[in-house]
């Protein structure tokens, strides 16, 4: 009896308002407290970031991951830096990545790395859910594998400089990744057992592996037998490029760099000259041949692929 017209009749609406839900007033009551409870001891987007960020360093992820994460995320930061993580939606989400205008693996790499983000945020205990995980995905078409011709592979290590001679043969010989060469040492290449071992921490599969020198990439490192440190050298982004520039200069590259080139390039050729396919899986840490059928398979010819396992140095490091 104590309760007024008023709030008694703002109680009568409210009711009938979630009638067609099938929730009570203190539904609705519990699930706003619930929301503002959260969005209190939320954590800004920025906090998040720094947050997410330590843990990875400390956690000892890769230099290049890192810089992934800071890349990505310093983007999201300038248009959700100041707002509350706890208070982003899936359409928030969706609507930003539509506007940044990017191709598909690129927005989806942007996805994930806001799944992780989201993810970390809910463990910490600033959001309930993960928004980023039920926003779209976008489909992506595969391109045709790219590789490059024996004659464009010659023409690049004709003129690339002498210290990088190393990451573009064990690349396009060894097909070790990119990121798998960036991390590599000169103590896990064995030119006398001719073999190079991949780290799991290196590996993106997270598991060790040992990669056979075939006969011409042991010509082209024996020069450097003796060497300490880390195979490629720095600056390494910047003397890829130049190299490349310098082979585009000479007409040895007359094309865009295809994704991957060096791997992919590897895969192919092998799988043409030596028709192995169980073997080229576990060179290239995979854990099944379906991925080799599906991009490397009758790619090059038999001719193509015998004139690439020949090619030899024809200089010798200054």
């Amino acid at each position: 009896m104590s309760i007024s017209d008023a709030l008694r009749t703002e109680a009568v609406k409210c009711s009938q308002t979630l009638i067609p839900f099938g929730k009570t007033i203190a539904d609705a009551t519990q699930f706003y407290v619930d929301h503002l409870t959260e969005i209190n001891s939320s954590q800004t987007v920025s906090h998040a970031v720094k947050a997410l960020q330590a843990a990875c360093k400390a956690d000892g992820k890769s230099v290049r991951y890192l810089r992934d994460l800071k890349y990505r995320f310093g983007r999201f930061e300038q248009d959700f830096g100041s707002r509350q993580i706890a208070g982003i939606t899936t359409t928030d989400i969706d609507q930003w990545l539509r506007q940044l205008g990017l191709g598909t693996v690129s927005r989806n790499t942007f996805r994930r790395r806001l799944v992780t983000l989201f993810k970390f945020a809910k463990t910490s205990g600033w959001c309930r859910t993960v928004p980023a995980a039920e926003s779209a995905r976008v489909r992506e078409v595969s391109d045709e594998v790219g590789i490059l011709t024996p004659e464009e592979l010659i023409g690049l290590l004709s003129v690339a400089a002498d210290e990088m001679i190393p990451y573009w043969t064990i690349g396009a010989f060894a097909g070790l990744r990119a990121s798998e060469i960036e991390r590599l040492d000169w103590a896990d290449v064995n030119l006398d057992r001719r073999w190079i071992k991949v780290q799991a921490k290196h590996a993106k599969t997270a598991a060790r592996r040992l990669v056979t020198i075939q006969p011409n990439l042991l010509k082209w490192l024996l020069p450097y037998r003796g060497r300490k440190g880390p195979v490629a050298p720095e600056n390494l982004r910047f003397k890829v490029l130049a190299d490349r520039k310098r082979a585009e200069e000479a007409g040895s590259l007359t094309r865009k760099w295809p994704s991957n080139a060096l791997r992919h390039s590897f895969a192919s050729y092998y799988l043409g000259r030596f028709d192995d396919a169980p073997k080229l899986a576990l060179q290239l840490g995979h854990v099944g041949q379906d991925i080799i059928f599906r991009h490397y398979r009758e790619l090059v010819t038999p001719a193509d692929a015998k004139r690439y396992w020949k090619i030899e140095p024809s200089r010798k490091p200054t």
